[in-house]
């Protein structure tokens, strides 16, 4: 309980103090693009750099990261078919699944694990997973669907080795499964650049909320009430029944994979969103209704399953 509840104090407060920021327009009337530009380029890449060039390759190969992409795989799978059905274009229905399925692993994940699952490194299965794979094929879909770099077919496929999110995040595990150490003076200044990634998304975040509408008001309501569905409810529900039914997990392994998967979106979807300008107050309200409805959902679980 107090793992939940003091993630969630330490997000509200650093949002909040962007809210405050974009209320007095301490940092211009650009600030959120900036900052944008700065996780998304610089930050974000240097953090995942950092995390995934010292990170045990090993976690994929187990039965808990198997359930991740197996639940994040059928969320994801329902909104994409009804996002199909519906219309709602690649752009938008590509924000919709992530925000579907991808979990804050990191700044809310790691002190919830720490403190609910009692050991931090049992979020890296699932941040290896959204990092390796997750991002970089979401990122490539809004890039050749048009929202990211225009050129000829050849050039558009080679997107991932020229995104800054996919090419530090690859570059990572490259050096990860190497096993080469990375020298001091090259890793500190990228842990320094790194640490600046979640304080920038959350003030981004926190920027964006002023002058917004109410959260599953807006046009893309359908969208938004669609996917905080999935990702607070279906999400821990398909690990759950994946988990006992299919691979047989009880007792603390079943609780990690359900926590796990009951985490909110993520605010780095935000980043996403608005680096392709397309379904942002879809992320923006998806974002912040899920991370409302999961302080409930993560002590229910915890309670039933702990």
């Amino acid at each position: 309980m107090r793992g939940v509840l003091s993630g969630f104090a330490v997000i509200a407060v650093v949002i909040g103090a962007g809210y405050v920021i974009g209320r007095r327009g301490s940092l211009g009337p650009h600030a959120r693009e900036v900052l944008t530009k700065l996780a998304f380029s610089v930050a974000s890449p240097a953090l995942l750099f950092t995390t995934l060039a010292r990170a045990d390759l090993s976690v994929i190969f187990s039965s808990r990261l198997l359930v991740t992409a197996m639940s994040t795989a059928a969320v994801a799978g329902v909104f994409v078919a009804v996002g199909t059905v519906r219309g709602w274009g690649v752009g938008r229905t590509t924000i919709g699944a992530l925000c579907s399925s991808y979990v804050n692993s990191g700044n809310l994940g790691i002190p919830i694990a720490v403190y609910v699952l009692g050991d931090a490194s049992l979020v890296a299965p699932v941040l290896l997973f959204q990092q390796i794979m997750v991002t970089p094929l979401a990122l490539t879909v809004l890039d050749l669907s048009g929202r990211g770099e225009k050129g000829p077919l050849w050039r558009r496929l080679l997107t991932p080795l020229r995104n800054p999110i996919a090419v530090g995040s690859l570059t990572g595990v490259l050096v990860s499964a190497t096993g080469w150490t990375v020298p001091g003076p090259v890793m500190a200044p990228l842990t320094l650049i790194g640490n600046m990634s979640v304080p920038a998304v959350l003030l981004a975040y926190g920027i964006s909320l002023r002058g917004s509408a109410a959260p599953g008001r807006g046009d893309d309501r359908h969208l938004v009430l669609l996917s905080v569905a999935l990702k607070s409810a279906g999400q821990p529900l398909a690990a759950w029944a994946l988990a006992s039914g299919v691979f047989g997990l009880r007792g603390a392994p079943l609780l990690d994979v359900v926590v796990t998967s009951s985490l909110p979106a993520a605010q780095n979807l935000f980043t996403y969103a608005s680096r392709y300008r397309v379904g942002e107050s879809l992320a923006r309200e998806a974002i912040l209704l899920s991370t409302i409805l999961s302080v409930p959902v993560l002590v229910l679980v915890a309670a039933l399953l702990g």
